[in-house]
């Protein structure tokens, strides 16, 4: 697989052409997910969910992401990694950076953080510093206690104004990623095409530039429950390489996710 960029999936972007991306937490699987030939993967903090059994994402530390980072840099050496930087890891600017710098130095190509328009400053700050930002808007579960659980946002109108413009924000902050989760697909094609940096979304229709799946929900294998955007695609081939294999092509076809998969 060549080396995969931002640069790489901007031209994805201005060609109309959709791609995958998925979580992924060892070498191992990430090496099987490089032969497969998927861009771009995820060390999530919803490791503490599928690989700790944490009810949440918010015990998750830096170190342990890092951690997580360095192994599936040495699996995938050419897909572009985004890890994620845990709860309260990024709450001022400055101790952004200084955590951002621990997951660049294991690997990372980039951070995800989460939040609205009070990152665009956080933003600014870390892309300034060589730091390139991924941007999660929407459901973000490390914010589950606000949100009273895990639940679709941006249906009401204000809220989803609230959003584009968020979204106008930090992309003009220097963000270079913003990934959309559990919003109406209405919303998430509204901010696609008012963006010109890709679109990441997980529950919100094929509307966007790419997907995301957590890897174990893509194998059928959470310990807990499969949200209704995820589909067992291993259920479906037989074979972890094929699984992998059909996603990619179901997203960049635009067959995933179908109306079974998207939240009205």
């Amino acid at each position: 697989m060549k080396k995969v960029t931002i640069n790489t999936l901007m031209k994805l972007k201005e060609e109309g052409r959709k791609f995958a991306s998925s979580t992924a937490y060892d070498a191992s699987f990430a090496q099987l997910f490089e032969q497969q030939e998927m861009p771009v993967l995820l060390v999530g903090d919803s490791l503490g969910m599928v690989l700790q059994g944490k009810p949440d994402t918010l015990p998750v530390t830096v170190e342990e992401v890092a951690y997580h980072t360095r192994c599936v840099r040495a699996g995938s050496p050419n897909c572009l990694l985004m890890a994620d930087m845990p709860f309260m890891s990024y709450a001022t600017p400055q101790q952004a950076c200084l955590e951002a710098a621990k997951l660049m130095q294991a690997g990372a190509n980039m951070v995800k953080l989460e939040g609205g328009s009070w990152l665009a400053e956080t933003v600014r700050m870390l892309t300034e510093r060589a730091v390139p930002v991924c941007a999660h808007l929407g459901l973000t579960p490390q914010s589950v206690n606000i949100f009273g659980g895990f639940k679709v946002q941006g249906r009401e109108q204000e809220q989803a104004d609230q959003m584009v413009k968020d979204a106008l924000e930090l992309q003009a902050a220097g963000a270079q990623i913003i990934l959309l989760e559990c919003i109406p697909a209405e919303l998430a094609e509204r901010i696609t095409n008012a963006l010109n940096v890709p679109v990441i979304g997980i529950g919100t229709g094929n509307v966007t530039d790419g997907q995301i799946l957590v890897m174990h929900d893509m194998f059928g294998i959470s310990a807990n429950y499969m949200p209704k955007f995820s589909k067992n695609f291993l259920a479906e081939t037989g074979d972890m390489r094929s699984a992998v294999a059909k996603y990619i092509s179901d997203v960049e076809s635009g067959a995933f996710p179908g109306p079974d998969h998207t939240i009205a």
